[in-house]
C-alpha cells in the first residue's frame, strides 16, 4: 500500500512542483516510512511544498518557521510534532484564508479545526495526536490539489468574463457600423463601406482623391468627410486611427511616405471639423502592402488606394 501511495505522490508531486531539486524521491520514500515527523521534518516539507522556503536543510526550515511563529515556542527540532502545531505550520505556510476564531486566537487549536473544515485533515482524529509521514504528505497532496482546482476555477471564470466582454464589445460594433452605414446611405456618400472588426469600426474611402502627386484633398473628398465628422462628433471621446493605402504605383518606400502623408492630411481635415481632439487620432500609412484588391485592374488599383477610419474601442 505504501509503495502504490509512494509513486502515487511522486507522480503528483512532480506535476505540481513541489518535488524540486531540493526535494528528493528518496526522501519521500523515507518520509513515508516515518512513523511520526518531528518540528523540523514537518517544516521541510511544507515550506518546500508551499514554496515559501526551497532549502534541503530540515533545521534551516524549523529555524525560519519558528521565527515566523509558525510553531509553538517550546517545540525543538528533533521533537516530534502534534497535528494541531502541524496545522498551524500548514495554515501559515500555504496562506489558508481562516475563519473568525483563528483569526482572533491564532493557536494550533484553532488552526486544526480550519483544516477539518476545510477537508484537508480529515477523520476523527485526535488533534493531540503525532502524525505519520504518510499522513503529512496527504495532507500536503489535499491542499496542492485544492489549489489546483480553484486556480483552474478561477482561470475558467476568468475566460467566461472575457468572453462575454468580447461578445457584448463585438455586438457593439455590430451596432455601430450598421447605424454609421445607414447615415452614409442616407446621405448619399459615395465610395464608402463601414464594417465591424476586432480593432474597432472601419469607415473605409474607397479610390479616395488628392491632387497629382501631393497630399492635398481634392475638393470631392471634403464633402465626404464633412459627413463623417457629423457622425464622430456624436462619439463622446472619440479615438482614431486613420490609416492610407496606395496602389502599386511607385517604389514601396514613396508608397508608404504618400500614404502616411494623405492619413495624416484626412486626420488633420477631420480635427480641424471638430471630429475629435488631436491627441485622440493616430495616423499610419501602409503602401501597398495591405491590399484588398488585384493591382492589374483600374477598378482594382481603385480599390486599394483608400483611406481607412478606425473608430477605436475607448
Amino acid at each position: 500500500m505504501k509503495k502504490h501511495l509512494f509513486f502515487l505522490f511522486i507522480a503528483f508531486l512532480l506535476i505540481t512542483g513541489f518535488l524540486s531539486a531540493q526535494s528528493t524521491a528518496r526522501e519521500i520514500e523515507a518520509l513515508l516510512e516515518t512513523n511520526a515527523v518531528t518540528y523540523s521534518q514537518a517544516a521541510r516539507f511544507v515550506l518546500d511544498a508551499a514554496n515559501v522556503l526551497n532549502t534541503s536543510n530540515a533545521e534551516e526550515a524549523f529555524l525560519y518557521a519558528a521565527g515566523q511563529n509558525w510553531l509553538p515556542k517550546r517545540a525543538a527540532p528533533g521533537s516530534i510534532a502534534r497535528l494541531d502545531e502541524i496545522s498551524l505550520l500548514i495554515l501559515h505556510s500555504f496562506d489558508i484564508k481562516s475563519g473568525i476564531m483563528f483569526g482572533i486566537f491564532k493557536t494550533p487549536h484553532y488552526a486544526y479545526r480550519e483544516l477539518v473544515y476545510k477537508d484537508i485533515v480529515y477523520g476523527l482524529i485526535d488533534p493531540a495526536m503525532t502524525v505519520t509521514g504518510e499522513r503529512l504528505l496527504a495532507y500536503i497532496n489535499r491542499i496542492l490539489t485544492i489549489n489546483e482546482e480553484a486556480a483552474a476555477k478561477a482561470e475558467a471564470r476568468k475566460l467566461a468574463a472575457q468572453q462575454k466582454a468580447d461578445r457584448e464589445a463585438a455586438a457593439r460594433r455590430e451596432a455601430r457600423a450598421a447605424e454609421i452605414s445607414v447615415i452614409l446611405v442616407e446621405q448619399e456618400v459615395a465610395d464608402t463601406k463601414v464594417e465591424a472588426t476586432t480593432e474597432g469600426v472601419v469607415i473605409t474611402l474607397s479610390d479616395i482623391q488628392f491632387l497629382a502627386d501631393s497630399a492635398v484633398l481634392a475638393q470631392s473628398e471634403t464633402a465626404k468627410l464633412l459627413e463623417i465628422a457629423n457622425i464622430l462628433k456624436n462619439i463622446p471621446n472619440v479615438k482614431l486611427l486613420v490609416a492610407g493605402h496606395t496602389a502599386m504605383a511607385g517604389s514601396p518606400e514613396g508608397q508608404r511616405r504618400v500614404s502616411l502623408e494623405r492619413a495624416r492630411t484626412v486626420a488633420d481635415y477631420l480635427v480641424s471639423l471638430g471630429a475629435c481632439k488631436a491627441e485622440n487620432v493616430t495616423s499610419a500609412g501602409y503602401g501597398a502592402d495591405r491590399p484588398v484588391a488585384s493591382n492589374v485592374t483600374p477598378e482594382g488599383m481603385a480599390a486599394n488606394r483608400r483611406v481607412e477610419i478606425t473608430i477605436l474601442e475607448n
